[in-house]
């Protein structure tokens, strides 16, 4: 797929019910031929519209109609281009620790959470959240409230906990970390958020503050190098537990098939939330046809599918044991 044909997807398949900004961005790019020229001198891993679209809105894009954002992109390219090669996308959704919760509640404790693409590491804070889970009662007063409330829509019959897990560990690793006390790095993870998505931004922002009072261990280096060594490290008596979410579609296929062989040899529990295109094992264990459901991300504990979820946290659709 050319990268006129990625903005239009992009634009039709997934800003359409998200954001009309950048629905008209990508639907711009797709049909300027300048502007696709400019973004086709990056790396085609670093083409992707939400990486773009973070950098020109990093160096200062102004957030309105198309018109003025390609003026702004075009005068400011090599400033921007800058940005997108020594910047990744790596969205810290705190939202997504609501799909975490109910299957972190079915394994033993006290819990070591490692986290593959961690980024700044806010989805490592699961039992320092507040949770509201449509039809289910809250958790327990005792274990709130927190300044970060998340809600998740929830379909089936999900094992919502009433008290959070005990975590005793915190750790990632990530190509390239971000650094939750830098301004600068969390600058940048706001501009990752999509423009009308305010809620998700002030939630950034209070998440960041949770993980700056008790910062996360993240370390530089790829995963299949890195995360046989922190599974070792957990701390004695405790159970480790692999996550990720949204990072298999970066690697490619070799490293991801190594990833899945490896984690299944090592002493741990592995929960991955990921697009089932880049994890296709899982297509035979799903209930029903992946074209039939809202969204293509599918929840799995130790490579055994449990729930369709929505990307960023936002619903949570259970037909799991």
């Amino acid at each position: 797929m050319g990268t006129a044909e990625q903005y239009a997807h992009f634009g039709r398949t997934y800003a359409r019910a998200s954001s009309p900004i950048f629905e008209e961005w990508s639907l711009g790019v797709a049909d300027d031929s300048e502007v696709i020229a400019l973004i086709d001198r990056l790396p085609p891993l670093k083409r992707q519209a939400i990486l773009v679209f973070a950098a020109a809105r990093f160096q200062g894009a102004p957030i309105g109609p198309y018109a003025g954002f390609r003026d702004f992109l075009v005068a400011h390219w090599p400033e921007i281009e800058a940005t997108a090669l020594t910047h990744a996308t790596q969205t810290n959704e705190a939202g997504r620790t609501a799909l975490l919760l109910p299957v972190l509640a079915r394994l033993p404790g006290p819990l070591a959470l490692i986290e593959v693409g961690a980024s700044a590491g806010l989805c490592l804070y699961p039992d320092r959240y507040s949770f509201r889970y449509s039809g289910h009662p809250q958790l327990d007063p005792a274990d709130g409230p927190s300044e970060v409330v998340i809600d998740c829509a929830v379909t089936g019959d999900p094992p919502i906990p009433t008290r959070m897990p005990e975590v005793v560990s915190r750790a990632g690793v990530d190509l390239n970390p971000l650094d939750v006390t830098s301004d600068e790095d969390l600058h940048w993870l706001e501009t990752l958020v999509w423009p009308e998505q305010d809620d998700r931004r002030e939630r950034l922002r209070n998440a960041a503050a949770i993980a700056r009072r008790d910062p996360p261990s993240i370390l530089a280096g790829d995963l299949n190098e890195t995360v046989e060594r922190l599974v070792a490290e957990a701390p004695a008596g405790s159970t480790p537990v692999v996550f990720h979410s949204a990072v298999m579609m970066y690697l490619d296929s070799d490293a991801r098939d190594r990833f899945v062989r490896m984690i299944g040899e090592l002493p741990c529990h592995w929960i991955s939330n990921e697009d089932v295109p880049v994890m296709p094992q899982f297509i035979p264990k799903l209930p029903r046809p992946i074209e039939e459901v809202r969204s293509s991300f599918v929840m799995a504990l130790d490579g055994e599918p449990l729930a369709f979820t929505g990307g960023h946290g936002q619903y949570l659709d259970w037909f799991g044991g």
